[in-house]
């Protein structure tokens, strides 16, 4: 199986720092532009199939990059992005945001998904995607927060990490794996 995984567009809360998590936003003109460069990138890519976050900016960005090819579109709650509680609309420098990745801290916060829930989610999600999908070319779009474990379990988390840095992936990247 095939998978490219991709983070949704550009945001106006991605640009002035906030931390999204469920909280529904839009992509932005620069999201949108993204996706369509995307989908000008993937067409000489055989996709049979897009899952996606329910979340706005994630499924707009799937609908554009299926735009003008019969691609099915499935919305996946798994690949909604962490939910962050009080957290969100917040910036990083209003709270420790290495504590609350801290993979082997995994603090629990009063209404925040503990780290280990989401790496739980995100595996289980993996499991069944390569079973559903197994001769498959699948495209994921998902969140930031959602690609870090997703790269960890797939790429392998370094022995000691404590807090996961350098495992996200930047507005309409693409990552590819085959599984």
């Amino acid at each position: 199986m095939k998978l490219l995984l991709i983070r949704h567009g550009q945001t106006d809360w991605n640009v002035a720092g906030k931390i999204q998590g469920i909280t529904d936003i839009e992509l932005n003109d620069t999201g949108r532009k993204q996706a369509k460069v995307l989908n000008e990138q993937l067409l000489k890519e055989t996709i049979d199939v897009i899952l996606s976050s329910p979340l706005k900016r994630a499924r707009e960005t799937a609908e554009i990059i299926a735009e003008g090819r019969d691609i099915p579109i499935v919305l996946k709650q798994e690949l909604q992005e962490r939910y962050f509680g009080k957290l969100e609309g917040k910036t990083r420098s209003d709270f420790d945001f290495y504590e609350l990745w801290n993979y082997k801290l995994n603090k629990q916060y009063a209404d925040i998904e503990r780290i280990g829930d989401l790496f739980k989610r995100v595996q289980g999600f993996l499991e069944k995607l390569k079973k559903e999908y197994r001769d498959k070319t699948v495209l994921v779009v998902t969140h930031g927060g959602v690609a870090v474990p997703i790269r960890v379990i797939l790429e392998g988390l370094p022995e000691r990490m404590e807090v996961i840095k350098g495992f996200g992936i930047d507005n309409c990247e693409v990552k590819e794996y085959e599984l």
